[in-house]
């Protein structure tokens, strides 16, 4: 007897369920929790365009995972300028699964000392011992040969343990004066809810991108999305710094010495807000993030 064909897969419901493990693997690929989601947007669409004509795909979260891949690859090619380095060393070493003290140090790994791995070790050690693949998904997703896995992974976390013994890294540069007066005025009129000061402050060109649902264009429409924000108490606002980029950080007021929930990006044009970008129903992507509350 035949074996039954693969079942249609709702492609947009398996994104929507896979879409913080992505992130979680292309944030610590590429360094930054929004270079991240650069990319994994960039893996959504790819995905979506080939759903429409590939053929019923057997293994739809590794699929999906291998373009999320190849998608990392490509950013770091186009920022380097230089082609991704693959292992070709096809030696057989233990790649056995690490106990769960080792496996939590390596989760709680910061993206900058991710990025000190070459792309192939840095690639299987998230993978497996991130997010818990096993050796022959990593090889899927990798394009890469058993042995060669196994030695990308054997020295991905040998280098790890070295690095952990290195003093921290040094403090990130504070904001610098112009970002912390813009933040300011904005997070102080926001908090006060005074949102006709806010909308003075967008240019009537402003876009907004309310990420993982929606996208506005003009000042008529984003002022909808400051009505929305008075509507609710869930917030209080402050500036900081998200991977070392200027950002307003977004806190639980009832926790104010809490960790941030989310981040809200905002870009300049003669002194108006010309882009807004809101992580509010995308809070997946502060995982992993170095977030710092700006003292100045």
């Amino acid at each position: 007897m035949a074996p039954d064909p693969p079942a249609t897969v709702d492609i947009e419901a398996l994104l929507a369920a896979m879409r913080p493990k992505l992130h979680r693997y292309c944030a610590r690929m590429v360094g930054s929790v929004i270079d991240g989601e650069d990319v994994l947007q960039d893996a959504l669409i790819k995905a979506m365009e080939a759903q429409r004509s590939a053929a019923p795909i057997v293994n739809p979260q590794g699929w999906l995972f291998r373009i999320a891949h190849n998608t990392a690859l490509d950013f770091l090619r186009r920022r380097t300028r230089q082609e991704a380095l693959h292992s070709a060393e096809e030696v057989d070493m233990l790649a056995d699964r690490l106990d769960e003290v080792e496996s939590r140090q390596i989760a709680a790994t910061s993206l900058r000392t991710f990025m000190r791995l070459p792309t192939a070790q840095r690639s299987s050690v998230i993978l497996m011992d991130v997010l818990g693949c096993s050796l022959a998904e990593v090889c899927d997703i990798m394009d890469f040969s058993l042995p060669a896995v196994k030695a990308a992974l054997h020295r991905g976390r040998a280098q790890l343990r070295e690095l952990a013994e290195e003093p921290d890294d040094g403090p990130q540069p504070g904001l610098s004066d112009a970002d912390r007066t813009r933040l300011n005025a904005y997070v102080s009129h926001f908090n006060a809810r005074d949102f006709d000061a806010i909308r003075a402050m967008i240019a009537d060109d402003v876009r907004l991108e309310l990420v993982n649902r929606t996208r506005l264009n003009g000042k008529a429409e984003v002022s909808n999305y400051f009505g929305n924000y008075s509507k609710i108490s869930d917030w209080h606002l402050v500036a900081g710094q998200v991977d070392g980029r200027p950002a307003i950080l977004v806190l639980d007021p009832n926790q104010p010495n809490g960790p941030p929930k989310y981040f809200v990006l905002l870009n300049w044009s003669a002194d108006k807000v010309a882009t807004i970008r809101d992580f509010r129903h995308a809070a997946y992507v502060i995982d992993g993030a170095e977030c710092v509350v700006d003292q100045g």
